[in-house]
């Protein structure tokens, strides 16, 4: 906070907030040119990685990536426009080529990622305690799955969850009804 720095972004993070925050973020810090262009971007952000996008639009958004690209240019030193601005400019072509952004996202691979490394128990063989403890946890889903459906051992045939179903309760007292 003293250095007023972001650091230790994750991707997702860095997503929210070219989409969403920049452009509320710097509304009253730059002249309003550079605010405009910074949040014309913000807005071809938004608009690529919807959920629905009409394939006819798709045009009319790399030309405006190309003038927003240029404006930029005006703005910021050469230092800026480094390769990674660049890339921009392929993100269009992508989405024509390969489909919809979300559907190719690594965010969940980057959630379940954390989940396998919390199985690590043994550092020397990282991947082992990972398989040993997802092929342990998913025996476990798959013996209770199975025996969810059979009946306990040791319980009558009209079990715990029917009766408990029928049983109507009166301040702490369960009253049985004559059916059972």
């Amino acid at each position: 906070m003293q250095d007023l720095k972001l650091i230790g972004l994750k991707s997702h993070d860095c997503h929210i907030m070219m989409q969403q925050l920049l452009s509320v973020a710097i509304r009253r810090i730059l002249p309003k040119n550079v605010r405009h262009i910074i949040t014309c971007l913000c807005s071809f952000f938004s608009s690529i990685y919807c959920k629905v996008i009409d394939p006819l639009k798709l045009d009319k958004l790399e030309d405006e990536l190309v003038v927003i690209l240029c404006e930029l240019e005006m703005f910021f030193p050469p230092c800026f426009l480094d390769i990674m601005v660049h890339l921009v400019v392929h993100l269009v072509r992508e989405v024509k080529l390969c489909g919809l952004v979300y559907l190719r996202w690594m965010y969940p691979v980057e959630r379940y990622m954390k989940i396998l490394k919390g199985y690590v128990k043994n550092h020397y063989r990282p991947e082992a305690s990972m398989i040993e403890r997802y092929t342990a946890e998913e025996s476990i889903e798959f013996c209770l799955e199975y025996m969810s459906k059979e009946n306990p051992t040791g319980f009558p045939a009209n079990s715990w969850h029917h009766r408990r179903s029928t049983s109507k309760c009166l301040r702490g007292v369960h009253i049985v009804s004559k059916s059972q």
